[in-house]
Parts: structure tokens; C-alpha cells; sequence
């Protein structure tokens, strides 16, 4: 999510959490004069914070699509262990070595596992129905389905549960929780449903501006805090999963039906479920660390 609207100044920086918020920060303040104190040393400091903490909420995910890249070129053939059991293996690793080094929360596991589930239900149906393929063997799968893919889901959500705790996230005008809970039901529903009855994805997305159009999303970066309508959120974050699907792809992690001759850009189209998928996945997370509303204090 990108900073567009400066909302009040913080008397203080943001509240670090971990001791590598608290080393970023530490840096900011040290980098904060080489900038200097006019509008483009502020602009500048809170441009480079935001990078720094946004890299730092997405390490799960970004270090996994770098392993899913690397044994694309370097994974030896004829390895006694296949690809895929390896790339499930690091993941697990990966996993269990933030949790070690507390660059990863319980509360932030627990989201995780959730989304072990509900991706890898939704993996198992969508390879049988042909929508792709996974086309390397493994030993850890269940059905067609390779058991690292519930990492890359997982990813999104402990990208999701790390961003709102390291930049604080509050919203305004947030809807009532059941209704998100009831709209993300059905989003699930639908993609499943769809190849049996009519595709509900155009009224989705109605109801996703009915129910979300309001709200806003407020976050604290370094010296500012900041607001963005949370729709707007949604299609940011989708779009670099969709660029993420691509690199995923071209690796060969996975393919859809017309990549089976070679490696093709997956089409923007895409977009709409990852954005449906998007909200999935922040409804998920609200069901662990429920959304806190913006005071009136802090808006002032």
C-alpha cells in the first residue's frame, strides 16, 4: 500500500516492534540529516522507510520466490529429492527459522496455517477442474497438488498480518465485521462455484465497493501518519501478487493451460481474482487480529 494522504504528524516515530523495526528506525535516524529537514528530506525519509518496511513485511514471501527462481536454473535434474519436495522443505525451514528468530509472530504462524488450509482445499479443486497444472513430480502432495503451494498462499497472509502490525494499521468507516466475514464466504464460494453455475464475480465486485468504498486505511510509516481509501489497497497489493504469479510461472512452479509450449505473460485479467483473493486473505486475517478503528485523537 502506497502513502497518499499525510494525515498528523507523530511526536515521536512509529512504535517499533521487533529488534528489526527497531534497527530500521535506528537507521532512519541516522539518514535523517544526509536528507536534510526540508519538504524533500521529509518526503524522502518517510519514501525510504516505507520501501524498507514494506521489503521487510513481505520477507517470507520474497524469500521463497527467490528459491522457487533460483531452482529453476540450478536445481540439479537428477537429484535424489525433486524439486518440489525441496522447495517444500525450505519453505518449512524457512518457516520455522523466522518463528526461531522471532522475525515472525505466533499470531502471524497461526494466520499462516489458516492459509495453509483454505489454499490448499482451493489447489486441490482448481487442478482437478484443469485451471493449471503443477507438472514436476513430488512426494510431499496431496492429489496433484505439491504441498509447498500452501507456503505461497501462506505468504500473502503473514504479508498481510506483518504489514498492519509494523506500519499500525486503523481504519474509518470499516463495515460490520459479519458482513466481511458473510462477503468473503461467498467470494470463496464463487470460485469453486462458478464452474457449475454463472460466475457471481461481476456482483462481487459491486458489493466490494458497497461494502469497502468507505473506508479508509490509516498508517503510521516514520515521522507521519498517512491515509488511503482500503479498495485502492486491495488492487496495489493484488497487482504485485499478479507480478509475483509471473515470476512463479515463468520458473515453472506452476502453469496455466497455454503456457504447456512455452512461458507466456499470465494475462491481466487475472487481476480480478487476485483482488477477490485479496480480500479473502484480509478478512482472514481481521479473524485473528481484529481491525482497530482510527481514534478521533489521531486524526485530529
Amino acid at each position: 500500500m502506497l502513502p497518499t494522504g499525510i494525515v498528523q504528524p507523530l511526536q515521536t516515530p512509529s512504535r517499533p516492534g521487533s529488534g528489526t523495526e527497531r534497527l530500521i528506525n535506528h537507521l532512519l535516524h541516522r539518514l535523517r540529516p544526509i536528507f536534510g529537514k526540508g519538504l524533500f528530506g521529509l518526503a524522502a525519509t518517510e519514501f525510504l522507510a516505507f520501501g524498507l518496511k514494506q521489503a521487510y513485511a513481505c520477507i517470507f514471501g520474497g524469500l521463497l520466490l527467490a528459491i522457487i527462481l533460483l531452482t529453476r536454473f540450478v536445481y540439479p535434474e537428477d537429484a535424489a529429492l525433486s524439486r518440489y519436495d525441496f522447495l517444500f522443505l525450505a519453505a518449512l525451514g524457512l518457516q520455522i527459522a523466522m518463528l526461531a528468530t522471532r522475525l515472525e509472530t505466533l499470531d502471524e504462524a497461526r494466520i499462516i496455517l489458516i492459509f495453509h488450509v483454505v489454499g490448499t482445499v482451493m489447489e486441490i479443486f482448481k487442478t482437478s477442474a484443469g485451471s493449471w497444472i503443477y507438472p514436476e513430480e513430488s512426494l510431499f502432495r496431496i492429489g496433484d497438488v505439491p504441498l509447498f503451494t500452501g507456503f505461497m498462499y501462506a505468504s500473502v497472509g503473514s504479508y498481510l498480518a506483518r504489514v498492519s502490525r509494523i506500519f499500525h494499521f486503523a481504519y474509518s468507516g470499516y463495515p460490520p465485521l459479519w458482513t466481511t466475514w458473510l462477503f468473503a464466504l461467498a467470494i470463496y464460494v464463487n470460485f469453486f462455484s462458478h464452474h457449475f453455475i454463472i460466475d457471481l464475480r461481476v456482483g462481487l465486485f459491486v458489493f466490494l465497493f458497497l461494502l469497502f468504498g468507505r473506508t479508509w486505511v490509516h498508517y503510521s510509516v516514520f515521522r507521519y501518519r498517512h491515509k488511503m481509501p482500503l479498495v485502492l489497497g486491495f488492487f496495489l497489493v493484488a497487482l504485485f501478487i499478479w507480478i509475483a504469479e509471473n515470476i512463479g510461472t515463468f520458473a515453472r512452479a506452476w502453469q496455466y493451460p497455454d503456457q504447456a509450449d512455452a512461458w507466456t505473460l499470465v494475462s491481466i485479467a487475472k487481476l480480478n481474482a487476485w483482488v477477490l483473493l485479496m480480500i479473502i486473505s484480509f478478512v482472514l486475517v481481521t479473524l485473528v487480529n481484529r481491525p482497530k478503528r482510527e481514534s478521533s485523537a489521531e486524526k485530529a
